[in-house]
């Protein structure tokens, strides 16, 4: 890992710096990798170095062409660097921009941003190379935790996979069906900006999972992520069906909520087991793992969803 504080270091890596001055400020909110704001006269830039082994789970060159595309219309911020061999990609750094959390999507202002927003991503009809089906992904990052022979006895792992199959057979979603996805929408991944250049008021970062996926996939994981009330939820994707078959995706919402939880509390088990950075994702993920159990025993007893009583 380069140390962005050593002047040597960042002109090895930004060799363009050379001989001009420029301001280098770390940034919060990774809990993968090392984020860092680098301003010049070439720019101002938003620097993210990849954290150690991240590419057991990240295909960084579908990441930066999903960049690419998703700037193109006006959703993600423009891609300025990428570089695999020396493990970073940089992006225009959006000045005055206000980061999301929880409480902003309580804020009713927000909610048609948002949502359009989400939309714009889905009915893009933007192709992207990374497939993303939920259970398949589920079973990879297994595969994964496997080989790095972490502890998995406190947790009921095959009968949970067996319900997730029977989940994902009740959901039975074609993959014609799939839309670019971002897989990743809890709040801090949405910019409040005021530019022309995105023109839903909202710019969102962190495209490293991003592919083709159910869009009601993409909504239960920012359900997940933000845990809103019921009717919230209700009213947001209310929005976002702009009232055509409301009902059904509502249901496919709620049946799809066990897996992105279930998703990154594998995950987090993995960066347990291979990060270096400082955060605690025993208890993160422990947390994704409730979570999704208890969903998954909600809609397994019930006999609501899908018009089964």
């Amino acid at each position: 890992m380069y140390n962005p504080f050593e002047h040597e270091s960042i002109l090895t890596v930004f060799p363009e710096l050379k001989g001009i001055d420029y301001t280098i400020t770390p940034l919060t909110g990774g809990i993968t990798n090392t984020l860092f704001r680098i301003k010049s006269d070439l720019g101002d830039w938003a620097v993210r170095f990849y954290g150690e082994n991240t590419e057991l789970f990240i295909d960084r060159t579908a990441e930066a062409e999903t960049m690419k595309l998703m700037a193109e219309i006006g959703i993600s911020p423009k891609m300025i660097h990428f570089s695999p061999e020396n493990r970073y990609t940089s992006v225009e750094f959006i000045d005055h921009a206000k980061t999301l959390n929880n409480d902003d999507f309580l804020n009713e202002s927000y909610h048609k941003p948002i949502m359009d927003t989400i939309r714009k991503i889905h009915s893009s009809h933007i192709t992207l190379n990374r497939i993303f089906n939920p259970i398949i992904e589920i079973e990879k990052m297994l595969k994964i935790l496997e080989s790095l022979h972490a502890d998995l006895s406190e947790f009921d792992i095959d009968q949970s996979i067996q319900k997730l199959h029977v989940l994902d057979q009740r959901l039975n979603i074609p993959k014609d069906d799939y839309v670019p996805c971002h897989i990743d929408l809890l709040a801090e991944n949405f910019l409040a900006v005021n530019s022309p250049d995105f023109p839903t008021g909202l710019a969102v970062i962190d495209w490293e999972y991003a592919g083709m996926a159910p869009a009601a996939y993409d909504i239960a994981d920012m359900f997940q992520e933000t845990l809103l009330p019921k009717e919230l939820e209700k009213k947001l994707i209310h929005i976002y069906c702009e009232g055509n078959h409301e009902k059904d995706f509502w249901e496919k919402v709620q049946l799809l909520k066990p897996f992105p939880d279930f998703y990154w509390f594998l995950w987090s088990l993995i960066q347990k087991e291979i990060s270096k950075i400082d955060f605690d994702f025993y208890t993160y993920g422990k947390g994704k793992y409730e979570n999704s159990m208890m969903n998954m025993n909600i809609i397994l007893e019930s006999q609501y969803y899908f018009g089964d009583g």
